[in-house]
């Protein structure tokens, strides 16, 4: 990796069912296939990302330890030493934990509260080990996102293509405008369609009304619905794993390649 830097993309929307996580870890995962090393952060107290790698038990242990993300904050660790390995080639994690529903509390009378990921990332940023590294943020808008957010170079926001899937953007445009206060490094690589049924109008609508907006890239690729992204998920597979000849697995591979192009990576 010599002359590369590592690129830390988060992605994030404050509304549920945006196929966040969904993307996050897929896209992680294509990379690596890519010839990629990645490095992916659950950030979210559902654990669900982390449930997209490992077993449910193994996540339950996890989460009752002190070898994730929470620990690391509430402490204020360098994040190097939380890093597990997947069984996936190239591909390492830091685990979350239900106890994330306690970080705003947390990081409320920290210093610089802000900035504690960021600092904690910095030597894994810094050493390049990793081509990239994912975070996914959960779907609120406070502290903690804030701290992703300060933490990150660019940003993915999946939206669904529904009736509701825009519902709230306008808010967080806001509130990434106030983080690049913060954080001027910050910019927005894209939005990810996501759940598209091409069958139906919601998805015309949703390109119509995210191509009015100035100067935000939208994918090319999007992810349509397919089962087998649901049957993946029970497996606790990433969809390229589970099943690699299917239209969500190539619709991701598609989609990461599009993410490696614009991250210059």
């Amino acid at each position: 990796m010599a002359g590369k830097q590592t690129l830390t993309i988060c992605f994030a929307n404050n509304k549920g069912g945006s196929g966040k996580t969904t993307t996050c870890s897929n896209v992680g995962y294509a990379l690596t296939l890519l010839g990629k090393k990645v490095l992916m952060i659950d950030g979210d107290m559902q654990m669900n990302l982390t449930l997209s790698f490992f077993e449910e038990e193994k996540v339950l242990a996890m989460a009752q330890g002190e070898q994730n993300i929470y620990y690391a904050m509430k402490e204020q660790k360098d994040l190097k030493d939380y890093i597990i390995s997947s069984s996936y080639e190239n591909l390492d994690f830091i685990p979350s934990s239900s106890l994330m529903s306690n970080i705003e509390y947390e990081l409320f009378t920290k210093w610089q509260r802000e900035y504690i990921l960021r600092k904690s990332l910095k030597s894994i940023q810094e050493s390049a080990d990793y081509d990239y590294i994912l975070i996914d943020a959960p779907p609120t808008l406070g502290g903690w996102v804030m701290n992703i957010l300060c933490a990150s170079d660019q940003l993915i926001i999946p939206v669904e293509a529904s009736p509701w899937g825009l519902f709230g953007l306008a808010n967080l445009f806001e509130f990434i405008r106030d983080v690049k206060e913060a954080a001027g490094q910050l910019s927005l690589m894209g939005i990810a369609i996501t759940k598209v049924d091409t069958r139906k109008n919601y998805f015309k609508q949703t390109m119509e009304t995210l191509g009015e907006l100035e100067d935000v890239y939208v994918f090319e690729n999007y992810i349509r619905v397919d089962s087998t992204i649901e049957w993946s998920q029970d497996n606790s597979r990433p969809v390229l794993a589970y099943r690699k000849g299917s239209r969500s697995a190539i619709e991701y591979m598609e989609l990461a390649k599009e993410v490696e192009r614009i991250g210059g990576r």
